[in-house]
């Protein structure tokens, strides 16, 4: 440690470029040339990008990935405690959006030191940026879980929310994402798939999350971010029987009593509980004759 001093030094999370090099911020160089300590998410990488930029890192250059986190908090705190300046850089972006940093963030503010930050590129902002979808209002909802039954569940917590929404998601995923967004807000809900932003291939796919679906299904490459339009206002007179049958089956699906699904998506649209078990039992009755008609319905 080159850091020495009877006060706590700095911790700095810097943003770094999420794709082009050259979006680097002008204030990360001299941040990483003068950082004590430089905790990396990927040491590699870090290397790497401080090769693009011409620096040669001064102070210590230690691991902070999601592995070591909880071990390495301690340590870095123990450091800024000391006096010196550690600077935290994440594989792209800012530390602590869906990225290690904030338990680091959370243990130094409780030892009353400084937090700063070199603003830098974000996914999340571009991409909104970018959708052509609303962005006054906006909720990052980082990533889905990856077992359908808890997605379905987190995406049926937000299928009523009226701001517009924002997801990383793997490429792999993709496809099973998109269909299930599109089972929970409504095939028709707007959406822009967001991939390799400011790099070579970046492409923005705009559409309806049914029709987006059907095109990730044949494979899509590279770092994902899915905007998707907030809920349009709710309104009895919008909600036609088979709209309040899916929403029935989306809480069904979710792991709620079918008798507790009806009165929910009954108190959401302001109805009656009887029309809207009306409806259940005429879809149901529907799948009977034409099991593909209902099909969920039991």
């Amino acid at each position: 440690m080159t850091a020495s001093s009877d006060s706590p030094g700095t911790l700095v999370l810097a943003g770094t470029p999420i794709g082009d090099v050259a979006d680097a911020p002008p204030r990360l160089s001299a941040e990483l040339a003068a950082a004590d300590v430089i905790a990396a998410e990927d040491t590699r990488r870090l290397r790497r990008l401080t090769q693009a930029l011409g620096v040669t890192p001064a102070g210590r250059v230690v691991s902070y990935f999601e592995g070591n986190e909880s071990a390495r908090t301690p340590e870095l705190v123990e450091a800024l405690a000391g006096g010196a300046r550690v600077l935290l850089v994440t594989d792209a972006g800012m530390p602590s959006v869906s990225d290690p940093g904030y338990r680091l963030v959370a243990a130094a503010v409780e030892r009353d030191i400084k937090v700063t930050a070199v603003p830098g590129p974000s996914a999340v902002l571009t991409a909104l940026a970018l959708s052509g979808l609303p962005v006054d209002r906006f909720c990052f909802e980082g990533f889905l879980p990856r077992k359908a039954g808890e997605r379905m569940g987190r995406l049926r917590e937000v299928a009523d929310e009226r701001r517009t929404l924002v997801y990383f998601e793997a490429p792999h995923r993709l496809d099973d994402t998109l269909a299930a967004m599109a089972e929970a807000f409504g095939e028709d809900r707007r959406a822009a798939v967001c991939r390799e932003l400011t790099k070579t291939y970046e492409e923005v796919k705009r559409g309806p999350l049914g029709e987006l679906a059907r095109w990730a299904a044949e494979g899509v490459r590279g770092e994902i971010t899915v905007v998707v339009e907030g809920a349009p206002e709710k309104g009895a007179e919008e909600l036609d029987a088979s709209e309040l049958v899916r929403r029935v089956l989306v809480r069904e699906e979710a792991g709620e009593r079918r008798k507790e699904a009806i009165a929910a998506v009954a108190a959401e649209a302001g109805l009656p509980k009887r029309e809207v078990f009306d409806a259940v039992v005429a879809a149901k009755n529907a799948a009977r004759d034409a099991p593909s008609a209902g099909k969920g319905l039991a």
